[in-house]
């Protein structure tokens, strides 16, 4: 009988996914001193969600499109006084996310020793394929209990974008949106912030 050992492949938690039994929680000050201190880096792909470090998942072709599609057309849109920023932080309560787009108050050079916060910033966004759940449960609800005005999913399962409006604010887990609206393909979605109308975007022109 061999007795060669065959490694096996760890199994991987999914990201975003919260274990049931207690788990240590770190605050967004804890996380940022491991940021610090170089105990985190770059190379760790990951983010602070609900105190947790939560995995973020590899971009594929298609979540590259829409972001970059997407991230044009907010750039020319935007009103002064504003600037778009593409998978930075935030600092919210116990979670330091980087959603894929976040328009930001003021320039990136108002921020020169902190994140932007609940605030400064008038929409949120993330593109989801393989991290709609996450994006429609964890993210949803940590984005509505800090106030965060207006969220939006590209949803490229489904071939829409849903615009989350009216944060609840709850300070519990069941903290969400109480208006959603799904663009399709062949809708236009408008565009407001700060109050300001900007026109509409052709969601066919986002989703690839």
């Amino acid at each position: 009988m061999s007795n060669t050992i065959t490694p096996v492949a760890p199994t991987l938690r999914p990201p975003a996914s919260i274990p049931d039994f207690p788990v240590w929680r770190m605050s967004v000050y804890d996380y940022q001193r491991m940021i610090e201190e170089g105990i985190l880096t770059d190379e760790d792909e990951v983010e602070l969600l609900e105190g947790c470090l939560v995995a973020q998942m590899p971009k594929n072709p298609a979540h590259r499109i829409a972001l970059t599609s997407l991230r044009d057309f907010l750039f020319s849109k935007l009103p002064k006084g504003w600037h778009l920023e593409v998978q930075e932080a935030i600092t919210l309560d116990d979670s330091e996310p980087e959603p894929d787009l976040a328009v930001i108050r003021g320039s990136a050079r108002d921020y020169p020793d902190r994140h932007p916060g609940p605030a400064d910033i008038a929409l949120v966004v993330e593109v989801a394929n393989t991290t709609l759940k996450t994006d429609r449960q964890l993210k949803q609800r940590v984005y509505a209990r800090n106030g965060l005005a207006e969220y939006w999913i590209v949803n490229l399962v489904d071939r829409q974008i849903e615009v989350y409006t009216r944060p609840t604010t709850d300070d519990t887990a069941v903290a969400t949106y109480q208006d959603r609206k799904d663009y399709r393909a062949t809708d236009e979605l408008p565009l407001r912030i700060d109050g300001v109308d900007l026109g509409s975007i052709p969601v066919a022109s986002i989703l690839p």
